[in-house]
């Protein structure tokens, strides 16, 4: 089978044959229609990534038809067009990953091949409304998003009836929009930010209320302008990738009350943060990073009965994956860049 495989760090991805993979006791075999790259993937070639080994077919997001179970499943799930939960043996606390956690890519050959097996605990119906493409875009950001937003920062957990005011940084990103399609979905008000015009007209289209370059001096005081400022203006609930010196003025913009969460740190250590802002404002500021099973299954069901669709930047074919990240590392994409595999 034809797959992309990373023989060593810095090096380009290889597009070669390997041989097909098999279903062992508790697996399916899945023929590969989609996949969508993330940046795990080119931090994984650059060296960036923890525990890193290689060589190793990439790719964590995926979907296609079961081809093959392997003993002891049902095999009811043969021809069934699944999505697959890249975010393997959580653990029993559902708090934080234990220490067999591990998402496929990485060590496991990943979905960045014509065919791969993993365990039939983490495959799903793929959602009758999303192609294949659009369903190989959404697990591991579309998890990572979710957690952030109803798990950790718990949206709509204060009980009133009142839209929540959400703020999302860096939109553009795959975490970032699904962020904002869940909280739009929500019944939230979301408000973003982005170095880029485009993206801030991108995210208005896709039901921002409205946004403020980064770029700006004082961004976040002009922010709070525009929303009006007072008790109303600022933000119950903060979503962030970014960390850096900027974390401060998520402080500056939250509630009283509200709750900051991130899942990444693109712009370094977090740094001038003042205690008082923090403890005067009763702020929670939580750390977080991809997702459980029930969030999964939940993050999936929410898609369904909202008929959310994945926002997708570019589909290439599996042969110029290289291409493909090197388009994500420069970081000009809106949306997911898909890798169509199987036709």
């Amino acid at each position: 089978m034809k797959a992309i495989l990373l023989p060593e760090k810095h090096q380009p991805v290889q597009y070669i044959d390997v041989p097909k993979p098999s279903a062992g006791s508790g697996e399916v075999l899945i023929k590969v229609q989609a996949a969508a790259l993330n940046h795990r993937d080119v931090f994984i070639q650059q060296g960036l990534y923890p525990k890193i080994k290689l060589p190793v077919i990439l790719g964590s997001d995926g979907s296609g038809i079961v081809e093959e179970v392997g003993e002891g499943v049902d095999p009811v799930w043969r021809g069934q067009a699944v999505i697959i939960n890249p975010g393997m043996g959580w653990g029993d606390n559902p708090r934080f990953d234990g220490p067999d956690f591990r998402i496929l890519g990485m060590p496991e050959n990943g979905t960045f091949a014509e065919y791969v097996t993993v365990g039939v605990n983490y495959i799903h119906h793929k959602p009758n409304h999303l192609s294949f493409e659009q369903a190989a875009a959404l697990p591991l950001t579309g998890l990572t998003a979710w957690r952030a937003l109803m798990t950790r920062a718990r949206l709509h957990a204060d009980g009133n009836n009142a839209p929540e005011k959400v703020l999302i940084t860096g939109i553009g990103g795959g975490a970032a929009l699904f962020a904002l399609q869940f909280a739009v979905a929500a019944g939230a008000e979301v408000w973003v930010t982005s170095g880029s015009e485009e993206k801030l007209e991108k995210a208005k289209a896709l039901g921002a209320t409205g946004g403020i370059n980064y770029h700006e001096a004082d961004w976040h005081k002009a922010l709070l302008a525009q929303t009006g400022g007072g008790r109303s203006g600022y933000f119950d609930v903060i979503i962030d990738s970014a960390g850096g010196a900027a974390f401060a003025k998520l402080i500056d913009v939250a509630a009283p009350g509200g709750r900051i969460a991130f899942y990444g740190g693109t712009t370094g250590n977090i740094t001038d943060i003042v205690p008082a802002k923090v403890f005067f404002k009763q702020l929670s500021i939580f750390g977080s990073t991809m997702g459980n099973e029930r969030e999964f299954a939940d993050m999936l069901a929410f898609v369904i009965d909202k008929q959310i669709v994945p926002i997708i930047d570019e589909i290439m074919p599996l042969r110029d994956a290289n291409q493909a990240m090197q388009k994500m590392d420069a970081g000009k994409q809106t949306g997911k860049i898909i890798l169509q595999i199987s036709q």
